[in-house]
C-alpha cells in the first residue's frame, strides 16, 4: 500500500519502507544499538592474546567463534538485524578512528570524565590529512559478520560519527595539516562517505553512526546560554556537525539505510552527559539520516516534546525510542513503557516510532554492570513490547 509518498512492504513480518521504489531495511520495530557483553571466553582469549599466549590467528579463531555464537543467540531472540556485538573491537569509537588514514593512537594519560568510573587512557589524534583507508580492519570484520548472518536476517554495521574527530582535543592539530578548517571537514566527510560506500559494496544495507557529540552539545549549550561568546562556539560546532554528516550521506546508494544513535556516554553503566534534546533539536531536524536512536531511559533525557522538532514532519524517517536501559539488569514494567510510547506518539506518529534499549550493553570491552541473562531478558522485553504495540508487524 502507498502512504505519504512512500511504500510499505512486509518482509518476514516487519514493515520495510521504500523511497522512490528503492528498498530500505530498518530501523525495525524492535532493534538493537549494537554492542553486547563480551563473553568470558572472549575476555580470557583477549587477555592471553595480549600476554602472547595466543597468536593473532588463534585469537581471531576464538573471536569469530564467539561472534558466530552471538549471532545465533540474536536470531533465536527474534532480532531481525544482528551485529557482531562489537566483539571485534575494544572501544566503540577509537578502534574505528585509528583505522582511518591521518589518525594515530596516543596515550591521553587521563580518564574520560564518566560519572563514577575511570577508563583506560587510549585516545586518537590527527597525524596527517584524513582519508579513506581501503585496508580498514572493520571491512574484514563486517565480511565475517555478513557471511555468518543467516538468510533473511540483516547484518548491521555500527561505526562512530565523524564528529568524534573534530571535537575536544582530537582536532587540536588540524592546522598542522590544513590551511582551512573547511578543507579538513570536507576530507573527513569524504573519508566517511567512501568508507560507508565500501561497506555497501561488501553487502551492508544497514549502517548505524553512533554519536556522543549531540549529548555533549546539549550539555555545553545549556551551560553557556548566558555567555554569548562561548554559546556561539558550540553553535558553530553544531552547524559543522550537520554539514559534515549531510555531506557524507549525500550520494550514498538509495537502498542503504543509515541511522544514528545519540549516546550520552556508556562505560561500566556510568554516563557522561545529561539534558533534554531541546537544545539541539533544530540541528537534528536537519540531519538526513533514515532513523534516530534516542536515549530516553530516565530523567536525564528530558521529555518527549523535542521529538516533534527532530521528526520535522519527515514521514520517511523512524525514531527509535531507547526506553529500556542497558545500564542495569532490573526489568522495566511493560505497562509503563507502553504508556511512554503512547506519550511519545503525541509528537511523532506511532507508525514512525520503534523501540530499543537506550544504548548498547558494552560500548567498551569492560561492559555494563549486568549479567548476560539480564541482557537477553532486556532484548526479549523490547520485542515483547514492540509486538504488542505494533501488533507483530
Amino acid at each position: 500500500m502507498q502512504k505519504q509518498g512512500f511504500f510499505i512492504y512486509a518482509i518476514k513480518g516487519e514493515l520495510v519502507m521504500t523511497i522512490q521504489n528503492e528498498l530500505k531495511v530498518g530501523p525495525f520495530r524492535y532493534d538493537v544499538v549494537g554492542s553486547f557483553l563480551r563473553t568470558a571466553e572472549l575476555k580470557d582469549a583477549l587477555k592471553k592474546h595480549r600476554t602472547g599466549e595466543l597468536s593473532e590467528d588463534e585469537f581471531l579463531a576464538v573471536q569469530q567463534g564467539q561472534i558466530k555464537d552471538l549471532i545465533q543467540k540474536e536470531v533465536s531472540h527474534g532480532l531481525k538485524a544482528v551485529t557482531d556485538g562489537e566483539f571485534s573491537r575494544s572501544w566503540w569509537h577509537l578502534d574505528f578512528l585509528w583505522g582511518l588514514k591521518g589518525v594515530a593512537k596516543y596515550d591521553y594519560q587521563r580518564s574520560y570524565r564518566f560519572k563514577g568510573a575511570k577508563t583506560r587512557t587510549d585516545n586518537a589524534e590527527l597525524n596527517g590529512k584524513i582519508a579513506y583507508n581501503p585496508a580498514h580492519p572493520f571491512f574484514a570484520a563486517f565480511s565475517y559478520l555478513k557471511t555468518t548472518t543467516p538468510a533473511g536476517i540483516v547484518p548491521k554495521q555500527t561505526i562512530p560519527s565523524p564528529t568524534m574527530l573534530f571535537r575536544d582535543n582530537r582536532s587540536d592539530k588540524w592546522q598542522d595539516f590544513y590551511e582551512q578548517r573547511e578543507d579538513y571537514l570536507h576530507d573527513l566527510a569524504k573519508a566517511y562517505h567512501e568508507t560507508i560506500q565500501h561497506f555497501y559494496d561488501l553487502g551492508a544495507r544497514y549502517v548505524q553512526i553512533d554519536d556522543t557529540t549531540w549529548a555533549f552539545l546539549i550539555s555545553k549549550l545549556n551551560e553557556t546560554k548566558n555567555d554569548p561568546k562561548e554559546y556561539s562556539k558550540y553553535e558553530t560546532l553544531a552547524k559543522e556537525a550537520v554539514a559534515v554528516i549531510n555531506e557524507l550521506l549525500t550520494g550514498l546508494p538509495t537502498d542503504l539505510t543509515v541511522t544514528t544513535h545519540i549516546c550520552r556516554g556508556n562505560f561500566k553503566s556510568t554516563f557522561l552527559f545529561s539534558g533534554g534534546y531541546a537544545a539541539v533539536s533544530k540541528y537534528l531536524a536537519q540531519l538526513n539520516y533514515d532513523g534516530f536512536f534516542l536515549e530516553y531511559d530516565n530523567e536525564r533525557s528530558g521529555d518527549f516534546e523535542p521529538l516533534k522538532t527532530i521528526f520535522n514532519g519527515r514521514k520517511e524517517k523512524r525514531i527509535v525510542l531507547g526506553l529500556i536501559t542497558s545500564k542495569e539488569g532490573q526489568l522495566e514494567k511493560k505497562e509503563s513503557v507502553i504508556a511512554r510510547i503512547k506519550e511519545a506518539a503525541n509528537y511523532v506518529p506511532l507508525e514512525n516510532l520503534a523501540l530499543s534499549t537506550q544504548c548498547g550493553f558494552a560500548s567498551t570491552e569492560e561492559g555494563n554492570a549486568l549479567t548476560e541473562s539480564q541482557q537477553w531478558a532486556k532484548i526479549d522485553l523490547v520485542k515483547e513490547i514492540a509486538d504488542e504495540v505494533w501488533q507483530r508487524e
